[in-house]
């Protein structure tokens, strides 16, 4: 069977979360967006672990349910050198052992706990666990693990279960790194909020024989991944080389040449394009067989937000996106397999610009330092409209 799974995303312990990052909220939420599995997120917090036993129902081999949605226990962790790893924890027993055992002193005050561990005793933590884990954004400049290493095996001393690209990367930056030929790649939400432009805007196509834990770790093993959907990467925040204070892009040899110190005083950051330049064995991606597509895609309701200059929680966007979703059952099938002529019969513009991500023929002005890119969208009108995305 194939499920859209997103399973990286934080609950409302987490900093910078919504309060509304439970349960009874993700659940609706994913399936108006097309979601068959969710990670949990912050699966080591006790008071979470507490609300999901409290709330869901356990249908065994690791999968909790509740309102039709199945969700599975998932965490991210905050490492040595600040890198991130995520993790997929098979049951809650499990999960709270792991949270006893974790050395860390504010997991009871963040859903993403920090350790001194470094990746090689995560890794050997979690497998004793028969834990899954991998690199979280595994490029991105601050926390992603390729920020303090130049090899997935310097952090790791082993094999991690797969590299989760983050929303600055796609399939094609990461397969010019030959190391990486034999991994699954996932593409996950990190969402921090349950709308669903924020859950699923990058989510994976996995073939599992169940909704399980146990079908889960077979198709990791098996490489069953069958497509990864997520942003554009230019769109990521992080993708250029770029000031976090004024967000001006800079060409890597100049930021190193001005000792990574921007004009207005502010700090150059590396982006994560120019990181994988850096690392990269191949001028080309080589994909090898089992590599599925990377669709590249942005939340419906970032879209309607861009074509009309409005706000994305706005009576207007909301309206469209709620009419959409009625008439093509999910956000997904509207992106993916809904007619475009029958889009164009509800609204033109959107049909066009949602054309424009199939066709890959949007105009970006990449984001980089901590802004998102924007996108350059042809009204009906001709006018361009330049418009700022606001993930988090």
């Amino acid at each position: 069977m194939l499920v859209n799974a997103d399973f990286h995303l934080h609950s409302c312990f987490s900093m910078a979360s919504s309060k509304d990052m439970i349960i009874r909220n993700m659940a609706p939420k994913a399936k108006l967006k097309g979601l068959d599995l969710l990670g949990t997120g912050d699966a080591l917090h006790p008071k979470w672990l507490d609300i999901i036993e409290d709330t869901t129902t356990y249908s065994g081999d690791g999968i909790y349910a509740f309102d039709d949605m199945d969700f599975i226990l998932t965490t991210e962790v905050e490492g040595r050198n600040r890198i991130h790893h995520v993790i997929i924890i098979p049951d809650l027993d499990i999960a709270r052992e792991l949270s006893e055992r974790l050395p860390s002193k504010n997991k009871h005050a963040d859903g993403r706990p920090k350790t001194n561990l470094g990746g090689a005793e995560l890794l050997e933590l979690a497998h004793d666990h028969d834990c899954l884990i991998g690199p979280a954004h595994a490029f991105t400049p601050w926390t992603g693990m390729y920020k303090s290493f130049d090899s997935i095996y310097d952090c790791y001393d082993a094999k991690p279960d797969f590299v989760e690209l983050g929303l600055s990367a796609d399939t094609d930056m990461a397969d010019t790194v030959a190391e990486l030929k034999d991994f699954v790649f996932l593409s996950n939400s990190d969402a921090h909020s349950p709308w669903p432009h924020r859950l699923g805007r990058e989510f994976n196509r996995i073939e599992l024989e169940d909704i399980s834990y146990s079908s889960v770790k077979k198709a990791f093993g098996n490489r069953d991944v069958k497509a990864n959907y997520g942003l554009v990467p230019n769109l990521g925040k992080y993708h250029m080389t770029a000031c976090t204070k004024c967000y001006k892009l800079y060409d890597p040899i100049v930021a190193r040449e001005n000792k990574m110190k921007c004009s207005c005083g502010g700090t150059i950051k590396k982006g994560v394009d120019y990181r994988i330049s850096e690392i990269a064995d191949y001028a080309e991606p080589k994909h090898p067989d089992f590599r599925p597509d990377y669709v590249h895609l942005m939340p419906l309701a970032e879209i309607i937000s861009s074509v009309y200059g409005k706000g994305v929680t706005t009576k207007t966007v909301q309206g469209l996106w709620q009419k959409l979703v009625d008439s093509f059952k999910t956000e997904i099938d509207v992106l993916i397999n809904a007619d475009l002529a029958e889009i164009e019969k509800i609204d033109s513009s959107i049909a066009s610009a949602i054309r424009s991500f199939r066709n890959n023929t949007i105009n970006i002005i990449p984001g980089g330092g901590g802004k998102y890119g924007e996108i350059l969208f042809e009204k009906e009108s001709k006018k361009e409209k330049v418009v700022t995305l606001d993930f988090f």
